[in-house]
C-alpha cells in the first residue's frame, strides 16, 4: 500500500471541508454526479474518435450513473462508466489542484458557510466537498483502454493510500462512509432523489437510483376472508430519477423558466438563477444550437488570466471541450452555456476549431445574439444598471478588441460624467451636447473625486460641455484612445486637448502670453526638467495651475501604462505646466523681485498641480517646507 500526502493547499481546503461548510452539505451529490456525467462525457467522445477505445467497449455501451446507499452500512456509492482514472490520474486530480483553484477559493472566503459553500464548483473543487459529510471514502477507477485499476482512500485529514485493484470495466465507483450524524440524511431514498431532482435533473445521461425495497404480497378477497397472512419480501429497484434529456435541443415553448435556470446552476455551480438567457436554434448554411446564461453576478476569475472558459462544445449532442477559451471572444468570458453544432467534425481539435470556417460562423453569430440580448437589457433601467455594475468593464475591453462589433459595444457601455448623477450613454451624451460640439470629452484618473474637482474642468462646467469621467485608469488610459471615434465623433483626453471655446480674441490671447512672458521663463528654468514647458492657460477660471501633456506626451503615457503592465518600466512624461494669469497668485507673481519666494511659489505651484490631479508629487518634504515658509511671509 502506498501513502501519499496530500498538496498543502488540499490539506487546507479539506480542513475547511469537514470543519468551516456545514450548511450546505447536500450540493456533495451535484459536484459528484457532475464529475461523473464530465467522464462519461469524455468516453463517449472517444468511443466516436479512438478505435482502440471503440474495440474495447460493448457494442451496446452507452453512458449512466448509478447511485445505491445502504442505511445499515451508512454508505453511499456513485458510480459512472466513463472514462475513468489511472494511477496518475487519481495523483493528479484527487491529491493536487491545479490553476490555483484551491487558493483562489480560500481567499473568496466570506466567513459565511453558505455562502462560501456554493463557491465550491465554481473552483473547480467539487470531489472534496464530499468530506462534508464523509468519514472515509474510496474511490475505485479504471482507465478506458488499460487494464490495471486502482483504488484511492483517504479520511480527509493529511494523506492518502493508493493501491492497485482488480476492476472489470472502465469507469469509476466513489464508496462514501458517512458520518453517523449524516447518515441518517443521506443514506435515505427520497433525500437522494429530491436532490438529483433538483441540481442533476438535466444531465443528459440517466441516473439511476439502486435500492432494496420491502414488498408485501397482495391477497386476494378469498385470502384476505380466510384469515391468510401476507408474505413479505425485500425486491431490488433500479429506478431512473433525472430527466435525461439535452434540454437545448427541446424547443423553448416547451421549457419553463425554472428548467432554464436549473440547467444553469447545474452547469455553472452557481446558487443565484441568472441575469438573463439567450436560447437560439441556428437554420441555413450552418445548423447549430446555443444556449447562452449571463450569470447576476460575475464569475470569481473573471480578471484571472487562468479563467476557466463558461461555454461547452457539443458535435450532435456529443460533448466536445469545455476548456477552449475560443469559443467566444475573451471580453464575453463571463457568459456560461452550450453551443451544439451539426456542421463540425466529431474528432475537431483545438487547432482545427480556431481555424474552422463553420466555427468562425458560429462564434460570430453568438457575439452577436448575446449582444442583441444586452441591448434588449438596457431597455430596463434597473435591470442594466445591475448588468454594467458587473461588466461594464469587459464590454470597454470588447470595444478595443472587436473591431467587427465595436459600434454595437460602444453603445452598451456606460459611463460616469460631470453631468449625469447616474451612468450614462454616449448617445446621451451627443443629445446633451451643443450643436457646434463635434467631440466626446473625458478625463482619466483613479479616483473619482480628485476627477470630480480637477482644475481642468472649469472652463468646461464654464462653457456647460459634459466631460465623461474614467475611474478605472488601469485600463480607461490604454483603451479609451483605440476606440477612435463614436459616430464621427471623436474621443478626446482633456489633459492633451485644447481648452474650450472662450471669449478672448487672439490679440488678447498674444497680449497676455507677452504680459507673462518673463515669469513663464522664470518658472521653467526653476522647475527645469520636472516640467516641459509652462505657458499660460484660458482653461482655468478658479485654479491657479494645472497640468496637462501634449498629443505626443499623451501617446507615450499609454506606452509606459502598457509596459507597466508587462512590468516594464519606463520613465515618467514630463507635464506641461499651465499658469492662470487671473489668479492672484500668479498676477503677484509677475514682476516679483524675491528670488527665493519666486522658487518656492513655483514648485508649490507645479506640486498642488500634480496633487489636484491625483498625481505623486517628486518631494513631498519640500513641499511641506516651502509651504510653511510662504505661510510664514504671508502672516
Amino acid at each position: 500500500m502506498a501513502k501519499h500526502q496530500f498538496q498543502t493547499e488540499v490539506g487546507q481546503l479539506l480542513h475547511l471541508m469537514t470543519h468551516s461548510l456545514y450548511s450546505n452539505k447536500e450540493i456533495f451529490i451535484r459536484e459528484l454526479v457532475s464529475n461523473a456525467s464530465d467522464a462519461i462525457d469524455k468516453l463517449n467522445y472517444l468511443k466516436l474518435t479512438d478505435e482502440n477505445i471503440k474495440a474495447k467497449l460493448p457494442e451496446d455501451w452507452s453512458g449512466e450513473v448509478n447511485i445505491s446507499f445502504d442505511e445499515e452500512d451508512k454508505s453511499l456509492s456513485i458510480i459512472d462508466n466513463g472514462v475513468g482514472m489511472n494511477e496518475e490520474d487519481l495523483i493528479a486530480s484527487i491529491g493536487t489542484i491545479a490553476k490555483s483553484g484551491t487558493k483562489s477559493f480560500v481567499e473568496a472566503m466570506t466567513g459565511d458557510a453558505k455562502k462560501d459553500s456554493n463557491l465550491i464548483g465554481q473552483f473547480g473543487v467539487g470531489f472534496y466537498s464530499v468530506f462534508m459529510v464523509a468519514s472515509h471514502v474510496d474511490v475505485i477507477s479504471k482507465k478506458a483502454g488499460e487494464e490495471q485499476a486502482y483504488k484511492w482512500s483517504s479520511d480527509g485529514t493529511g494523506e492518502f493510500d493508493l493501491v492497485p485493484v482488480t476492476k472489470e470495466s472502465a469507469g469509476t465507483v466513489i464508496y462514501i462512509k458517512l458520518k453517523d450524524e449524516e447518515a441518517a440524511e443521506f443514506a435515505v431514498k427520497e433525500r437522494i432523489k429530491t436532490i438529483i431532482g433538483k441540481y442533476s435533473n438535466h444531465i443528459a445521461y440517466p441516473i439511476f437510483l439502486n435500492y432494496s425495497e420491502e414488498v408485501t404480497e397482495e391477497l386476494s378477497e378469498e385470502d384476505e376472508k380466510a384469515g391468510k397472512e401476507a408474505k413479505k419480501s425485500i425486491e431490488k429497484r433500479h429506478e431512473k430519477i433525472n430527466e435525461a434529456t439535452a434540454l437545448w435541443m427541446q424547443p423553448k415553448s416547451n421549457l419553463k423558466a425554472e428548467e432554464y435556470n436549473d440547467f444553469y446552476k447545474s452547469i455553472s455551480h452557481d446558487s443565484q438563477d441568472p441575469m438573463a438567457v439567450i436560447h437560439t436554434k441556428a437554420e441555413g448554411v450552418n445548423e447549430y444550437t446555443t444556449l447562452f446564461y449571463i450569470p447576476s453576478i460575475a464569475p470569481m476569475d473573471m480578471y484571472r488570466a487562468d479563467y476557466q472558459p463558461g461555454v461547452k462544445l457539443y458535435v450532435k449532442r456529443v460533448f466536445i471541450t469545455d476548456d477552449e477559451k475560443e469559443l467566444l471572444p475573451t471580453y464575453l468570458r463571463f457568459v456560461r452555456g452550450i453551443i451544439d453544432s451539426e456542421d463540425l467534425p466529431l474528432n475537431v481539435s483545438r487547432e482545427i476549431l480556431q481555424e474552422n470556417r463553420v466555427m468562425a460562423n458560429i462564434k460570430q453569430g453568438s457575439v452577436k445574439k448575446i449582444l442583441g440580448e444586452i441591448k434588449k437589457l438596457s431597455k430596463d433601467e434597473e435591470k442594466y444598471a445591475a448588468f454594467i455594475e458587473q461588466y461594464n468593464r469587459p464590454l470597454k475591453e470588447g470595444a478595443y478588441q472587436d473591431f467587427t462589433n465595436k459600434d454595437a459595444l460602444l453603445e452598451l457601455i456606460r459611463f460616469k460624467s460631470t453631468k449625469a448623477d447616474k451612468m450614462t450613454s454616449l448617445a446621451a451624451y451627443k443629445d446633451g451636447a451643443d450643436s457646434e460640439q463635434k467631440a466626446i470629452y473625458y478625463i482619466v484618473g483613479e479616483n473619482e473625486n480628485v476627477l470630480r474637482n480637477s482644475p481642468l474642468l472649469e472652463a468646461y462646467k464654464k462653457n456647460d460641455i459634459e466631460v465623461l469621467i474614467l475611474d478605472d485608469k488601469e485600463i480607461d488610459e490604454i483603451i479609451t484612445p483605440m476606440y477612435g471615434a463614436y459616430q464621427e465623433w471623436e474621443f478626446k483626453d482633456i489633459t492633451s486637448a485644447e481648452a474650450p471655446k472662450v471669449e478672448q480674441s487672439e490679440e488678447e490671447k498674444k497680449e497676455v502670453e507677452e504680459k507673462f512672458e518673463d515669469i513663464t521663463k522664470k518658472i521653467k528654468d526653476i522647475l527645469g526638467e520636472s516640467v516641459s514647458d509652462v505657458r499660460v492657460t484660458n482653461r482655468l477660471s478658479e485654479s491657479p495651475s494645472c497640468v496637462v501633456k501634449d498629443a505626443g506626451d499623451a501617446q507615450m503615457q499609454q506606452m509606459a501604462q502598457m509596459m507597466k503592465a508587462m512590468g516594464q518600466e519606463m520613465p515618467e512624461t514630463a507635464p506641461i505646466l499651465e499658469i492662470n494669469p487671473d489668479h492672484e497668485i500668479v498676477t503677484k507673481l509677475n514682476g516679483l523681485d524675491n528670488d527665493s519666494l519666486v522658487a518656492d511659489v513655483s514648485w508649490v505651484l507645479l506640486d498642488q498641480a500634480k496633487l489636484s490631479e491625483g498625481m505623486e508629487i517628486t518631494d513631498a518634504v519640500a513641499f511641506a517646507q516651502r509651504l510653511s515658509r510662504i505661510t510664514a511671509k504671508a502672516l
